[in-house]
């Protein structure tokens, strides 16, 4: 198992930087709207939002390529966009617009666009680690050199579905990369009171599977490990666990105000902040200025609130297609 440290800021190029940065803003001023919208009583169910979890979603894509493959879990709006789902349909989804990415039927946390390699996202805890084997099959079984990437919590690890997974993709050598957002939390429960270990890639090595450790608030440190995973998966070397030590801001879903946690935890999760952290590397590497990193972050928030215009104004689902394409 390979801890990877914090990337050098040379490795930094100027327009992937500020790309990078986009996306992940973009996705956090997704997040705070969708909250807004929420408190409006415009949300349908509950939501959970992944603010301070974006550098792990929008690393591991920036890794991947076209015709690649992505499942997540109900905390997923971040990885549904970083993939390239469109800001305005996701909204609309959530929304429940007819419009929106499901017409309206999946919400928050069924979002999926195969377009773009989205095949779901799952309100069942681990549910997802199956559907991503059996796409990195598919893709094996077909030669399409496509990898599958699966993102879950570290509440999952106890999952028999979790177990499940790796053994058969690791049996199979899968083009499967399994993407462990370990936020420290299991819904409320923090990971020492579920886990009897602390490093949860260690599981990897029952499985005979490559694993890494690494700082998934460092949206650099994440694009490389998943770019390493990738090229091994392609090369029919198997799949790889990747553990991306991260802390969301907020709590478990909206009704936790997430008194559990420790003093000054939260604080010094801020300071790590994937934003904070990519900034800051811009500015060391001198790729760009704070007032041009303030316009793309501007920018970022203009592109939401304009996509939300229009999910809001977007037409309710007609009742006589409530049950379309409902199989059950």
């Amino acid at each position: 198992m390979v801890v990877r440290a914090d990337p050098s800021a040379a490795a930094l190029e100027r327009d992937e930087a500020l790309h990078l940065y986009r996306q992940m803003a973009e996705i956090r001023a997704f997040e705070d709207k969708v909250m807004e919208l929420f408190t409006r009583n415009l949300v349908r169910g509950s939501t959970h939002l992944c603010q301070g979890q974006e550098a792990v979603n929008v690393g591991a894509a920036a890794a991947l390529k076209s015709g690649d493959m992505v499942t997540c879990t109900y905390r997923g709006h971040g990885a549904v966009l970083a993939f390239g789902a469109p800001l305005d349909r996701a909204l609309g989804e959530i929304l429940g617009k007819a419009r929106g990415l499901c017409a309206g039927k999946g919400g928050s946390m069924h979002l999926a666009d195969v377009s773009v390699g989205v095949l779901g996202s799952f309100a069942v805890v681990g549910a997802n680690l199956p559907v991503a084997v059996g796409a990195a099959f598919g893709a094996k079984y077909k030669n399409t050199r496509a990898v599958c990437a699966a993102f879950f919590g570290d509440g999952a690890t106890n999952i028999g579905a979790f177990h499940e997974a790796l053994n058969l993709a690791a049996i199979w050598k899968l083009p499967a990369i399994f993407i462990c957002e370990n936020n420290l939390y299991g819904e409320y429960s923090p990971l020492a009171s579920t886990t009897p270990i602390e490093r949860l890639a260690e599981r990897a090595h029952s499985y005979g599977m490559a694993a890494e450790v690494i700082d998934g608030n460092d949206v650099i440190a994440v694009r490389d490990a998943v770019a390493t995973a990738a090229e091994r998966a392609r090369a029919d070397s198997g799949p790889t666990l990747i553990e991306a030590l991260t802390y969301r801001h907020l709590g478990h879903s909206r009704s936790d105000p997430a008194t559990y946690r420790p003093e000054g935890e939260l604080e010094s999760w801020l300071e790590r902040d994937p934003l904070v952290v990519l900034r800051g590397a811009i500015i060391k590497a001198e790729l760009a200025s704070d007032d041009e990193i303030d316009e793309v972050r501007e920018d970022a928030e203009r592109a939401v609130e304009e996509a939300t215009e229009r999910a809001l104004a977007w037409e309710e689902p007609a009742i006589e297609t409530r049950l379309k394409d409902v199989w059950a």
